[in-house]
């Protein structure tokens, strides 16, 4: 089984935010690999990692950085290939991290999605590849209806708690 996946961070601290991507990438079968790169400190690591990325396989990148978050521009300025940025959690409440990936110049675009969100970075990857996996897309689709489930439960179970001035 080979990756179509990249998931990279740039550095272990940050894998409590990013096993959420993992862990719905696992979910829906799409293959995966995990890095931990790091702009700041192995920038020749990672210029390769985002030059090779396509030519082993690679399709979609979600890189997870905080703090000045470098990681998703420095992969996106070497490659071809989507990258989403997951901005960390950091001293500013992630707003740092956020800033830093949203501010690209023209030509190296960074999908990003909210602080933390590695879990809406992988589900837009897996969009990404159910534009030409008609299983994937379903099994996406499965997984977006059972979205809509867990609400429509949730709702129900919320009619049935009483309050003495609730109204519905």
């Amino acid at each position: 089984m080979e990756p179509i996946v990249s998931i990279i961070m740039g550095s272990t601290s940050d894998l409590p935010v990013m096993e959420k991507a993992c862990k719905l990438l696992d979910e829906m079968q799409v293959p995966f690999e995990v890095n931990a790169l790091s702009a700041h400190r192995t920038p020749e690591a990672v210029e390769q990692f985002a030059q090779s990325a396509k030519s082993r396989g690679i399709r979609v990148i979600i890189a997870g950085a905080g703090m000045a978050a470098a990681l998703p521009g420095v992969i996106a300025a070497s490659t071809t290939l989507p990258v989403i940025g997951v901005p960390i959690k950091g001293m500013l409440d992630g707003l740092d991290a956020m800033l830093s990936i949203i501010q690209m110049p023209p030509g190296i675009p960074v999908a990003t999605v909210g602080v933390n969100g590695a879990q809406n970075a992988a589900i837009l990857a897996v969009e990404m590849l159910a534009l030409s996996d008609e299983a994937l897309a379903q099994r996406l689709q499965d997984y977006k209806s059972g979205l809509k489930a867990k609400i429509e439960k949730a709702n129900k179970e919320l009619a049935e708690v009483k309050y003495e001035y609730k109204t519905n």
